[in-house]
């Protein structure tokens, strides 16, 4: 089973709760690591935490939101065992899964609807990474100077 982190600026608060929501529904369990209001806030101080999370564990995965999706998907990538991919379609967000084994999906609020979000997460949360060609090519995303 694997383990899901939340985690938003202010511009993505708003469809966070609902992808909560959608997951409560589902009867999907996550953990919320803020923030908790729409309050102004700094992306970092939230992408960092979950993007640590997600590094520090195997079967981890992570939902970031932020207006473009942007600022939490750079933030998230400076993990080194974080896989952050910018979705914002459904095939996108597979093929992150399948060939990238992706372990965070960054989200737009401002740029998709409501309901994409929900397809979007239900692909990521659902497709398996492929391994065997896509396998070495991942082993050499981690790249140290």
């Amino acid at each position: 089973m694997k383990k899901i982190f939340l985690s938003s600026d202010h511009a993505g608060y708003k469809l966070k709760e609902s992808i909560k929501l959608y997951l409560d529904k589902k009867k999907i369990s996550y953990t919320d690591l803020g923030p908790f209001n729409s309050d102004r806030v700094d992306y970092p101080d939230y992408a960092h935490p979950l993007a640590k999370s997600v590094n520090d564990g195997v079967h981890q995965l992570g939902i970031l939101i932020c207006g473009s999706a942007n600022g939490v998907n750079i933030a998230a990538n400076k993990h080194q065992q974080v896989r952050s991919a910018l979705c914002w379609n459904v095939e996108v967000a597979q093929l992150a899964r399948q060939h990238n084994n992706a372990n965070v999906v960054a989200i737009p609020a401002r740029f998709i609807s409501t309901e994409l979000a929900m397809q979007i997460v239900d692909a990521f949360l659902s497709t398996e990474f492929e391994g065997g060609r896509h396998s070495n090519r991942v082993d050499k995303i981690a790249y140290e100077c």
